[in-house]
């Protein structure tokens, strides 16, 4: 928003609680998911149009979606928003290299040299599966990947002489009449207050580090990798204005190591591309649930499972199994360590039943973060039947409960993030689905105990297609606009391919930058 604000000539202040720029973005791997890119184009690829909504009406909204509906069964702002993506992210990105601010290049997977497959790739409505994602032309690719994109914007800014208030917590907006016209921040102990003649736009992230609003909000979510100012401030200070909420209980969510999450809630890294071969996840009743290799967003949705008979949440907590193979062959892939005696979080049992002992032991420990969640009784015996299912699926290459290996996101993804540890003393997975591979129960067996986080949260007050914030009569509160995890998403529970967070982020921080300087938010000049 910034970046397009200053290119169309208009004097910006960027204020920032933290004491460096760039947020999460800055933290991630900079993966920017773009529909319609130029890079698709000058390949040759037609993302449509008609058929790009279609992909995103479906995910975002599979209770709603009606293909013959003109609206594809959304209301119609739901739809405006996926509309205003479509139209105008590759515009943004285009943009951005046009001013020199930033540039992109296709994202590809670095050990098979693939363009990523979306994370619903196999959808009948998505028409274009691969190449949407993109990552900055410089530092990508590497530990630099998000800080490169947050920090060349950054530079950009500072180069023609944008302020960058640092340490800066804005509290309240400050109005005249209906209209916003600035801010007010604490620096320290002193109040500050800035003007604002056009807009005010906000991208503080959502609330993954707000216990309060975690536990009115979220059904589940013990750590984020969200930066820790990530405290949902945008949500208070929006509704102080009268802004209406959207949904606050959606999430771009990650599996994360519970041990992990439970000794610091701003964890390194979530549980993302679950590693290994022979490995599996199940419940409490040693009961596998879900295909493991399936995209993280999707997979942390089943920790939510309510079984109506038994009243109860049986994949609260799981647990991710495997064996001396996936140990030693892909140590070093989170969470799995490169060193077994640098884990402090992995649990180990001679035997399924010394296992379940093991686990119940560990669970045992936490209990009184997790409502005492322990396993039951016949954990043990039916791990046991879990597994010689499981291995029949894996000499077989078949999984034929959750479809394992079978789409391309499972087998690339699991090619870029399991790649056998050098001096590993496994050979190359024989069997004919390298997803998977037989657990062998005649050595140890290790397990971590996984439980529902996220990157952040990404729920808060409802914009239009302009990126303005609307009030509780569905009409734009005038110089107020939003972007990114502090509003509510677009995309909602979607995760739509690598970078499907920052490529919303960017988009309509693009739209809410034209539009506050293109004269159409009514603010003075």
């Amino acid at each position: 928003a910034a970046v397009t604000a200053v290119g169309a000539g208009a004097k910006v202040i960027m204020v920032e609680k933290l004491p460096l720029a760039g947020g999460t973005t800055g933290k991630s791997g900079g993966v920017t998911w773009i529909p319609n890119n130029a890079f698709l184009r000058a390949r040759g690829i037609q993302d449509e149009r008609a058929d790009c909504l279609r992909y995103l009406a479906r995910y975002a909204f599979p209770r709603q979606y009606t293909p013959d509906s003109p609206t594809l069964g959304l209301e119609p702002g739901e739809y405006r928003l996926l509309e205003a993506f479509y139209d105008h992210g590759s515009a943004s990105i285009e943009h951005f290299e046009k001013l020199g601010a930033v540039s992109f290049r296709e994202f590809k997977m670095w050990f098979v040299d693939k363009h990523a497959p979306d994370y619903a790739d196999h959808l009948s409505e998505n028409k274009v599966p691969r190449g949407r994602a993109l990552e900055p032309a410089a530092g990508a690719g590497s530990s630099l990947g998000g800080a490169s994109l947050a920090a060349q914007m950054e530079k950009w800014l500072s180069d023609r002489g944008t302020p960058i208030l640092l340490e800066h917590r804005v509290t309240a907006l400050v109005k005249a009449g209906e209209r916003v016209v600035g801010i007010e921040a604490m620096h320290g102990e002193r109040t500050v207050r800035i003007r604002a003649h056009r807009g005010v736009v906000f991208g503080t992230g959502g609330y993954s580090h707000n216990p309060d609003l975690i536990r009115l909000h979220q059904p589940g979510l013990y750590g984020a990798c969200a930066m820790p100012g990530s405290t949902g401030d945008f949500i208070t200070i929006a509704a102080v204005a009268g802004a209406r909420m959207g949904d606050l209980g959606s999430a771009w969510r990650t599996q994360v190591v519970l041990d992990e999450a439970l000794e610091n809630r701003a964890i390194g890294l979530g549980a993302f591309v679950l590693p290994g071969d022979s490995m599996i996840v199940v419940n409490k009743y040693g009961r596998r649930i879900v295909n493991e290799k399936i995209n993280y967003n999707d997979r942390t949705h089943t920790h939510f499972v309510f079984d109506a008979q038994r009243k109860e949440y049986p994949n609260q907590l799981q647990f991710m199994i495997f064996d001396e193979r996936s140990l030693d062959a892909f140590g070093g892939a989170f969470p799995i360590p490169a060193d077994r005696r640098a884990s402090r979080h992995m649990i180990q049992g001679a035997s399924p039943a010394e296992l379940a002992a093991n686990i119940a032991a560990r669970l045992a420990v936490h209990a009184r973060h997790t409502a005492g969640f322990t396993l039951k009784p016949e954990f043990a015996a039916n791990l046991t039947a879990t597994i010689a299912r499981f291995n029949a699926f894996a000499r077989a290459g078949r999984d034929t409960d959750f479809d394992r290996g079978m789409h391309a996101y499972d087998a690339d993804w699991q090619a870029l993030f399991s790649p056998v540890r050098k001096g590993s003393t496994q050979p190359t997975n024989p069997m004919p689905n390298a997803t998977m591979h037989p657990i062998s129960t005649d050595g140890p067996l290790y397990a971590f105990i996984l439980a529902p986080g996220a990157l952040d949260t990404n729920g808060g007050p409802m914009i239009n297609e302009h990126a303005q914030v609307l009030d509780a009569h569905n009409q734009p509160i005038p110089g107020l606009y939003g972007a990114g995890n502090c509003i509510a998403s677009p995309a909602r529970n979607a995760y739509y391919g690598a970078g499907g967070t920052i490529g919303l982020a960017l988009t309509f921080g693009y739209i809410a930058g034209r539009h506050l300087t293109e004269g159409r938010s009514g603010a003075a000049a």
